[in-house]
């Protein structure tokens, strides 16, 4: 059996496409944030995390963060935010994306300042912000996940702060606070801006500090409030305005896959003669499609895509890829998603490819090329071009021997 080059570069490619790099990237992004964390989990394992931390009131909180604490509390909130942040790349999540990126640089400038010792982790920091920026298109979605996630990370963090620096200034305030519970009271009335007045600020640092908690209070809520809720709004008003529906109620339709000009070109004579067109993209991102368009954003060579555009129901697939491994694939996909009498029609870029194509089985192989370069070669000859040649020459029939 002899291979050829071209074909095992595509399937290769075709590979290195569907691997799931998101999940080995939220991997590498966790096992970052553990070696980051791994001196405090030490601590932590061997003396307890009181003793650890050394956090028990306010007299506590004052000589832990006099001798350095902040340092470790700003060490165990970076660590955990990367390993929370890991979770929302296995979403591919754009915002969990951009806060990886954020925290790992804060991390590597914290590994470069503390020198020897780090430089190891310094290194794999560097190279994972280098990963992530190269294979920033994986991360594209809006994931209601991690924007939760990011909502939590952002309110414990400031949780934290405001707790600590409460406890800290515990004498500042009036009545002075000495326990964690008054504190993390105090902390959530004034970062909800909600003020009772019964505990109130009596020092110039204390006042900027409250300042500060109810600034950085109504900006967490409003940006997590926004993480949360805007991938459902966004997702519902996308939905309406490129006039999606629900893939229950495609029926009797067409499904075309692809952005090239025979797809493009297509699809505006299908929505002229009034048939129901549902068009599957790799992404929403730049399509060449009217806003109008029924579209769906995916691989159309995985079934489960094929069946959330419809297949059950339609009556055409049609595999018009400028790849022509990739139709291949599609049309594999669309005899199991789609129903007895879908007709699968496959687009063939390469003449050379088309005894390939033909071996999937699909209904219809388009060969435009071959039709092109078979009528000029014939008009050249002054030879006769009738209809049923050109029906030929159009579909691919096995019966024409192109040799």
């Amino acid at each position: 059996m002899r291979l050829h080059l071209p074909s095992l570069a595509a399937r290769a490619l075709r590979l290195m496409r569907r691997f799931p790099w998101h999940w080995l990237i939220a991997a590498l992004v966790a096992i970052d944030g553990y070696l980051f964390l791994q001196p405090l989990w030490q601590a932590i394992g061997s003396q307890g995390l009181l003793q650890a931390l050394q956090v028990r009131d306010s007299a506590s909180v004052t000589a832990f963060l006099d001798s350095g604490g902040i340092a470790q509390m700003s060490r165990l909130m970076l660590g955990l935010g990367v390993q929370v942040m890991a979770v929302g790349l296995l979403y591919r999540a754009r915002i969990a994306w951009a806060m990886s990126l954020l925290l790992l640089a804060v991390v590597g400038t914290y590994s470069l300042w503390r020198g020897q010792g780090h430089l190891g982790l310094l290194v794999y920091t560097v190279v994972l912000v280098a990963v992530l920026i190269g294979y920033w298109r994986h991360f594209d979605r809006a994931s209601l996940t991690a924007g939760s996630l990011f909502a939590v990370l952002s309110v414990a963090s400031l949780l934290v702060y405001a707790v600590f620096g409460v406890l800290y200034l515990g004498d500042e305030f009036s009545p002075p606070v000495h326990d964690p519970v008054t504190a993390l009271y105090f902390s959530i009335v004034s970062m909800s801006t909600v003020g009772y007045g019964d505990i109130s600020p009596h020092t110039d640092a204390a006042r900027l500090f409250t300042i500060s908690i109810i600034i950085l209070g109504i900006t967490v809520f409003a940006t997590s409030i926004s993480a949360v809720v805007g991938p459902l709004i966004g997702g519902n008003i996308r939905r309406l305005m490129r006039g999606r529906v629900s893939h229950s109620m495609r029926k009797n339709h067409i499904i075309l896959a692809g952005v090239s000009p025979l797809a493009q070109s297509l699809h505006a004579a299908l929505r002229q003669r009034g048939h129901d067109v549902t068009v599957i993209v790799p992404s929403m991102d730049g399509h060449p499609y009217p806003p109008d368009a029924d579209l769906l954003e995916g691989d159309a060579s995985e079934t489960a895509i094929l069946l959330q555009a419809g297949a059950a129901h339609a009556r055409y697939i049609l595999a018009l890829r400028q790849d022509d491994s990739e139709n291949a694939f599609i049309v594999m996909a669309g005899r199991e998603a789609g129903a007895a009498d879908t007709k699968l029609v496959a687009l063939v870029n390469a003449p050379m490819h088309l005894s390939k194509i033909r071996r999937v089985n699909p209904d219809i192989v388009i060969s435009l090329q071959a039709l092109g370069s078979e009528i000029l070669a014939r008009t050249l000859s002054g030879e006769a071009i009738d209809e049923a040649l050109i029906t030929r020459l159009l579909f691919g029939e096995k019966t024409l021997d192109l040799n």
